[in-house]
């Protein structure tokens, strides 16, 4: 990887320290601006989607594993589940994509479900440790 790439991993790493989720550009074409921005709305979308049984969204609750950011603006997301036999496990990726697609400026948007690691509270961030009276 080039020090332009890395560069712009960099900047779109998580949005904040203690949160679990790897976000990620392969991009080289977006500026540092621009890519912050493309993860902002991204982050935006995917709070925006709620575990039905649990009353926190699927990024807080650390459901969202990996997104990854192409060149092309494709985003490639790996999550999981609070349980392997969760309800709503067919429905919950099609919810993940249609909340990331309605973001300005992605291109195709693919979700990968993956149960390795398994999902732990440990992943929840602190805001939904707070709302979930997880203490």
């Amino acid at each position: 990887m080039d020090d332009m790439a890395q560069a712009e991993t960099r900047e779109a790493q998580a949005i904040d320290d203690d949160h679990a989720t790897e976000v990620q550009a392969s991009a080289t074409g977006f500026s540092p601006e621009e890519l912050q921005q493309l993860t902002d709305d991204i982050v935006g979308a995917l709070k925006t989607v709620y575990d039905p049984e649990i009353p926190c969204d699927i990024y807080e609750l650390g459901l969202i594993y990996k997104v990854d950011i192409e060149d092309d603006r494709s985003v490639k997301i790996d999550m999981t589940l609070t349980a392997p036999g969760c309800p709503v496990a067919g429905e919950m990726p099609g919810w993940v994509e249609n909340a990331v697609n309605s973001v300005s400026g992605v291109g195709s948007v693919e979700v990968t479900m993956v149960f390795d690691p398994p999902w732990t509270p440990d992943r929840m961030s602190e805001e939904a440790k707070v709302a979930l009276n997880w203490y």
